[in-house]
């Protein structure tokens, strides 16, 4: 991409790139992921949507740098980055870490009067709260893992090698330090859509705290309730592929068609 924090994936075996008019959705990883974290979501949507995926400091190609452990750094830098991004509508979504930084950013975008997300997609996440939620306190390794090996955010082989282990651990804490420390400041209400994804089983976040999103817009709010667990995404990807589909074709009708699904 030419730029530090967006990354777009070649479809495998030359498949089919995202058309000239397709709508261009940024996406925003959880805890501890990466931009890979939405290779299949990418492959899934195009060519009807652009996928570009954030990839945060301190993994994958950004592996040597240090890892930021505040949202509203994270934010600032983002909102710098979109200046380049924003010649057609776009949207944001963000699963998890991912959901809060994916507002954060809009809202930076709003404060400096530049053009924002058309809408906002919002995964696994309850609305923001003025102190930190007690699930994001966590103040040792043996309690970051804990929580991952509890959501099932990473795979039992990763967090069982200590080698591997190791790599993912900087970003794991960064992440967590990161969102543990993130208190919401009160502001205006955006006035973007949002649609709200979330999994009926998910054990942190209950159905009621992410529909309570519909707060912070002045526009509509949809919520979508997926069976499973905090990462229900990779068990429903063809309905949530449809679903951002069907959000994004609000604001873009040249994405109302999702083939195959």
């Amino acid at each position: 991409m030419g730029n530090e924090w967006l990354r777009r994936f070649t479809p495998p075996g030359g498949g089919p790139r995202p058309a000239a008019d397709a709508i261009r959705l940024i996406c925003f990883p959880h805890a501890g992921g990466a931009a890979s974290s939405y290779l299949s979501l990418a492959t899934a949507l195009t060519p009807a949507v652009d996928v570009l995926a954030v990839q945060y400091p301190g993994r994958q190609d950004r592996r040597r740098e240090a890892p930021i452990e505040d949202i509203g750094r994270m934010a600032e830098a983002l909102a710098d980055e979109m200046r380049g991004q924003t010649e057609k509508p776009y949207a944001f979504f963000g699963h998890s870490m991912g959901a809060v930084l994916a507002y954060e950013t809009a809202c930076r975008l709003d404060e400096r009067h530049l053009r924002g997300p058309a809408a906002l997609i919002l995964s696994g996440r309850g609305a923001p709260a003025p102190r930190p939620r007690l699930h994001d306190q966590l103040r040792t390794d043996a309690d970051i893992l804990a929580a991952v090996r509890r959501l099932g955010g990473a795979s039992p082989q990763v967090l069982d090698d200590p080698e591997m282990r190791e790599m993912v651990m900087p970003a794991l804490r960064a992440d967590y330090r990161a969102i543990g420390s993130y208190t919401w400041q009160p502001r205006e209400p955006l006035d973007t859509p949002i649609t709200v994804l979330i999994g009926d089983s998910d054990p942190v976040v209950t159905v009621e705290q992410a529909a309570a999103w519909a707060d912070f817009t002045t526009a509509t709010t949809r919520t979508h309730v997926f069976p499973g667990g905090h990462f229900y995404l990779d068990s429903h990807l063809p309905r949530v592929a449809a679903t951002l589909t069907a959000a994004l074709s609000r604001f873009a009708p040249a994405a109302a068609t999702f083939p195959g699904k």
